[in-house]
């Protein structure tokens, strides 16, 4: 594979074009990670009490409804958001997944995965925040995370 950078200072924003003979997966991995790192830097807007806070994607653990509300879970810290879990299931970048009918995960987040009869719990890093993925979603969360390896 050749790598190479062209700088036009005629252009107003970064274009990045992979050129390949064929579709393949190396071609759809190096595609994804790209598209991840630009998402990353994406930043929505949450509140804690009179405060807005803008906070970058990866920073967030897990979404969650708590009654009515929707809460932005850090590893430190819990911030509120305006906008209902479906608007952000469609909002968010392919590194976020729907895990529960209340909750939306951060799979690049994910310590640790407990499965059991009864439930299936994540577990983050440097956190003691632990969020459970209901039946009907947990084999699609192995699954991602089997691809990501």
């Amino acid at each position: 594979m050749k790598v190479r950078i062209e700088i036009d200072e005629s252009l107003t924003e970064k274009e990045v074009v992979i050129k390949a003979p064929a579709l393949d997966e190396t071609v759809q991995q190096l595609y994804q990670q790209l598209q991840t790192a630009e998402d990353a830097k994406l930043q929505l807007r949450f509140y804690k009490g009179a405060t807005e806070y803008y906070l970058a994607l990866d920073d967030i653990l897990f979404f969650e409804t708590e009654g009515r509300q929707v809460n932005a879970h850090t590893v430190d810290d819990i911030f509120e958001t305006h906008q209902h879990l479906y608007e952000l299931e469609n909002q968010l970048p392919g590194t976020f997944m729907r895990i529960s009918k209340s909750a939306i995960l951060n799979i690049d987040k994910i310590f640790a995965l407990t499965h059991s009869i009864s439930s299936s719990l994540v577990e983050f890093q440097q956190t003691q925040k632990q969020v459970y993925v209901s039946r009907k979603y947990y084999p699609v969360l192995r699954q991602r995370l089997e691809d990501k390896q």
